[in-house]
């Protein structure tokens, strides 16, 4: 079982002593079940009482401890695959992150992973369930071999039977697990494009009815027959059981007349264990959801563990006197598995010199985006070399590099806390350019959190640039920046405040289509097909018209 390994990975000491505490308290919950029948089968009932009383404290503090230790063992397991697994999204490429798609990242983040905590949650109690069960049949093989051995081939011939529906409910699960990634993509479709949807009936239909209700059914379907399987499994076990009673009420006192002694104490014995062996496959169907889950986890984390970028801690400072910024024959492809076609951007010879306020225009899909990622760090190139001044940027120093940028790219995302170098005077800075901004009406800063980020576009958009101030680093760029602005404050921000950064000597980049504003920039690359097309230092009045 999957989920036996996680927690054994987890404390495998932890778990060892766990499970030694719930046998000692099987053991004991099965001695108290040969106490009982001693005491009624010798009418003895004050002489063992100090043993039945010693035995039910014992059970009652083993079974205690060993669901405490499991339940500690079972929690902290469930918190260390939440980390490992936002760590391996976090060092994954970009590119690799992207290909899998925020739906594939949240199913497993949130269902698969919520799934295991609820299983993990009923883990301790199976162990003790288990542990009865255990000693139950060791004592049931103490009273008699041969009736041991009946009982004992019926119970295999159950397990069979159980386990063979259990792997159907098994399959079906994984296929309904399967059916998650396409929901959760179906789920994003009506949150980020419900404007979109309201106004147009018949692709709301449409999409409602074809892919939605087509998705929900399917789950559905694989859901009711994987649970139709598991309620098949946990009956035909009680099924089994009873004609397992019958066979020793009836069957064992004619085959085998000399154990019909041990038959009352086989009943009782086995009518107790009805309780957790009841549990155990009751739970059965969850260890194998969990298992799906686990599974979809793991391959999910191998997969990004292997082209998992250096995890490091930038302890370095990004250097600020750096001259040239050079891109030389940098490729970056494209591969499209359901179309026969490529795209790719490059290759790219682009020196960036310190403190040019750089222009990249071009239409739409030419590559202006990718250029950007190429340039900060986010996609590393499939073929040639970025150079820091003498600094070749390679997969050790990669992260060092980026911290480099501040960046406001068109698919932002935008967080509630600031954060700054100075962290003392935060606040205070933040409020100067909330001003200047003029967001301060609607907006305050409390110890680097922001009030609320709840505003239009524009406004948000506003933020991620009053964020970006703070990071002050070296380079600024920005993608598309101005397209949710009005008038005026489009004209601040390229007069104003591209200015400003230029005179604080940062290096800015503006990727837009602004064409009324390029006059104002140092230099102008234009890109087509993903290639550099031009690449010019215009000078003032004498631009050419630009799309």
């Amino acid at each position: 079982m999957h989920i036996i390994w996680l927690l054994i990975k987890a404390s495998w000491g932890s778990a060892a002593l766990a499970i030694l505490m719930g046998i000692i308290s099987g053991i004991c919950s099965t001695r108290l079940i040969a106490l009982i029948n001693t005491t009624i089968s010798q009418n003895a009932t004050q002489s063992l009482l100090i043993s039945f009383a010693g035995l039910a404290v014992l059970a009652f503090v083993t079974g205690s401890l060993s669901q405490f230790l499991l339940i500690d063992l079972s929690q902290n397991s469930v918190y260390q695959l939440r980390l490992r697994l936002s760590q391996r999204i976090l060092a994954a490429p970009l590119r690799q992150l992207e290909q899998l798609g925020p739906s594939q990242l949240l199913a497993v983040l949130t269902s698969d992973v919520q799934t295991i905590a609820d299983t993990v949650f009923v883990i301790p109690f199976l162990c003790i369930d288990i542990a009865v069960v255990g000693g139950c049949f060791i004592y049931l093989g103490w009273l008699s071999g041969r009736v041991f051995l009946v009982v004992m081939t019926c119970m295999v011939i159950a397990i069979v039977l159980v386990q063979i529906l259990l792997s159907l409910a098994y399959r079906f699960l994984y296929l309904a697990r399967q059916e998650v990634d396409r929901l959760f993509t179906h789920f994003r479709s009506i949150t980020d494009g419900i404007k979109e949807l309201k106004l147009h009936s018949v692709r709301r239909q449409t999409f409602f009815e074809e892919d939605l209700e087509v998705s929900v059914a399917m789950s559905r379907r694989h859901q009711k027959t994987a649970l139709k399987f598991a309620a098949l499994s946990n009956g035909s076990g009680q099924l089994l059981f009873f004609l397992l009673i019958g066979l020793l009420l009836y069957g064992v006192p004619v085959v085998l007349p000399t154990a019909q002694g041990v038959l009352p104490a086989y009943i009782l014995t086995m009518t107790f264990t009805l309780g957790p062996l009841g549990n155990v496959i009751q739970r059965l169907p969850n260890l194998a959801s969990a298992n799906v889950s686990i599974q979809k986890v793991n391959q999910m984390g191998l997969a990004l563990a292997e082209n998992a970028e250096m995890e490091t801690v930038v302890t370095q400072a990004s250097p600020t006197d750096w001259q040239k910024l050079k891109l030389s024959q940098v490729v970056h492809t494209y591969h499209d598995q359901e179309a026969d076609h490529l795209f790719t951007v490059g290759p790219i010879d682009l020196t960036i010199n310190s403190g040019e306020l750089v222009f990249i225009v071009g239409g739409n899909g030419s590559g202006k985006s990718t250029l950007a990622k190429l340039i900060t760090g986010l996609y590393a190139p499939e073929s040639g070399e970025i150079h820091l001044d003498n600094e070749p940027i390679v997969n050790t120093n990669r992260e060092w590099y980026r911290q480099l940028f501040s960046t406001v790219f068109s698919d932002y995302y935008l967080f509630e806390r600031l954060i700054s170098e100075e962290f003392s005077t935060l606040d205070d800075q933040a409020q100067v350019y909330l001003h200047k901004l003029e967001l301060d009406q609607k907006v305050a800063v409390q110890n680097g959190q922001l009030s609320t980020t709840g505003l239009s576009q524009g406004q948000r958009k506003r933020l991620a640039l009053l964020s970006a101030y703070l990071e002050n680093r070296s380079i600024y760029l920005f993608d598309e920046w101005a397209a949710d602005q009005d008038p005026i404050f489009r004209e601040i921000f390229y007069t104003q405040l591209l200015a400003e950064l230029k005179q604080q000597g940062k290096t800015v980049l503006v990727i837009s289509h602004d064409d009324h504003f390029f006059h104002i920039a140092d230099r102008i690359i234009k890109l087509d097909y993903g290639r550099i097309e031009s690449d010019d230092y215009p000078a003032a009045g004498k631009l050419k018209e630009r799309s």
